[in-house]
């Protein structure tokens, strides 16, 4: 494998490691002080983003999108996700669900994204159905040429700040030899449709002025002409989106790693305790020692899966999921270390660290948890051997 990156790929990585560090990373601190994410920020922000060529830069050219190929796109994403992930979510990467927009689905929901006038969210997760995508209880009921939706979504990650949902709901049942299996199909729904409720979510741990809301959907009537793709196709919808969402997670975790890293090696040469820089013991320099192979090994991890989902490989679903687990196991690791390298200033807000440890944490959840992504390893590697 040629690990050289191209010209292009160099500049992109450069160009949004430059205007996370210029347009980003100067409002953390507000993040963290207030818990909010500024309008007039996160438009300011959308703007700065179009303007430097990132806006929807995971979008296919032919929806107007700039059609990165995975690695280019993973380089993007580690740039931005040096940032918390509130103010790097303002640079819209719109869900590539998108892209399966027909008709007038194009004019009322792609073309707006794509311009940076809306914004999409994802409902999936419920209150009962997380990883069970199965046990989804939020219906849409065939009424005339309509769809009428009923039903909970929860955890939803900036509904409040978005103009539309990608939702997903059971539209029925089919047969089969294991018994019924719900059919489950996707849709998209404004969120100032009469009967669709955006409420407050949970009060949570990091990620501040990042917001989860819970949608309620009672009687909420959408047009035949909403469904996104064709009735009981959700689930490969859904598998279609799965795979680069969580190597997205992945890029995040090992951009964050890098940080944290970083901020540890340079307290380490600059603090002194009995006549010497603290990293020249070793109870300090091994650690950092281990923490550098941790963050070597991720980046080549999620590089060279990147490089196989470009090269279509049939092992996809498998290499994000090792690539999730790996990388945000390791930003545990890693953010847990680079805290006690520097003792009591690690846990002080002067240091991005203690906000790295907490916005680690979701990490190994979302998208997918560790034990899903082991689930989704293992069975591959039940098929590879017959079993």
């Amino acid at each position: 494998m040629n690990f050289n990156l191209t010209e292009e790929q160099k500049m992109l990585a450069d160009t949004a490691r430059e205007f996370c560090e210029k347009e980003l990373i100067p409002h953390e601190a507000l993040l963290e002080r207030t818990s909010e994410l500024p309008r007039e920020l996160e438009l300011d922000i959308r703007h700065k983003a179009i303007e430097a060529g990132l806006h929807a830069c995971n979008m296919p050219e032919e929806v107007g999108g700039i059609g990165l190929d995975c690695v280019s796109y993973t380089l993007v994403e580690k740039g931005l996700a040096r940032a918390s992930q509130a103010l790097a979510s303002c640079v819209l990467r719109p869900s590539n669900i998108l892209a399966a927009c027909r008709d007038q689905q194009i004019p009322h929901f792609l073309e707006p994204v794509m311009r940076g006038e809306k914004r999409d969210c994802i409902a999936m997760t419920e209150p009962d159905a997380g990883s069970d995508l199965k046990g989804m209880k939020t219906r849409a009921v065939k009424d005339g040429s309509d769809w009428m939706i009923n039903g909970t979504k929860h955890f939803i990650t900036n509904a409040q700040i978005s103009d539309f949902v990608v939702l997903f709901a059971a539209t029925g049942e089919t047969a089969t030899a294991a018994g019924p299996r719900k059919r489950i199909s996707c849709f998209l729904v404004d969120l100032d449709t009469p009967g669709l409720e955006v409420l407050k979510g949970y009060e949570h741990m990091g990620h501040r002025g990042s917001y989860n809301n819970i949608l309620h959907f009672n009687d909420v009537r959408v047009g035949d002409w909403q469904m996104l793709g064709a009735e009981g196709e959700g689930f490969a919808v859904v598998n279609e989106w799965l795979g680069p969402g969580r190597l997205s997670v992945a890029a995040v975790c090992q951009a964050r790693a890098e940080r944290a890293f970083e901020v540890a090696v340079d307290y380490a040469a600059q603090r002194k305790q009995f006549g010497q820089p603290i990293w020249k013991f070793q109870g300090i320099g091994f650690p950092l020692a281990d923490m550098a192979i941790d963050i070597r090994l991720g980046e080549l991890l999620l590089m060279n899966t990147a490089w196989r989902v470009d090269q279509k490989l049939p092992s996809a679903a498998e290499d994000c999921a090792m690539a999730k687990v790996w990388c945000s196991e390791m930003l545990a690791r890693v953010a847990d270390q680079a805290i006690q390298t520097c003792g009591g200033m690690g846990l002080m807000a002067d240091l991005p660290l203690e906000r790295i440890y907490r916005d680690a944490r979701v990490e190994r959840i979302w998208e997918g948890t560790s034990e899903i992504q082991r689930l989704i390893i293992s069975r591959q590697l039940m098929r590879h051997s017959g079993a």
